[in-house]
């Protein structure tokens, strides 16, 4: 088993403690792109696929652990979509 199947059986468990950066490596190898919109987005990320809707979320602060419920959020939609 690869890092990223390791790490989507991790995310698919809903850990209490995904990092920002896991999430940014399994949304990078699914086919998503951050972008930031513009000088005044702040805290929120979007990342962009050329298939899907686009998926938006507040940077987990001052520690880079996703909240739970962004983590279900996030399994929802990647499920729904069949990208996991």
């Amino acid at each position: 088993m690869g890092q990223i199947d390791k790490l989507k059986k991790r995310f698919l468990n809903k850990p209490k403690d995904f990092s920002w950066q896991e999430l940014l490596q399994l949304l990078s190898n699914l086919g998503y792109e951050e972008k930031q919109s513009g000088k005044t987005s702040g805290s929120r990320a979007r990342f962009i696929h050329d298939k899907f809707e686009p998926i938006t979320l507040h940077k987990p602060h001052p520690k880079p652990v996703l909240k739970s419920y962004q983590v279900k959020q996030i399994v929802s939609t990647l499920k729904d979509r069949g990208q996991i």
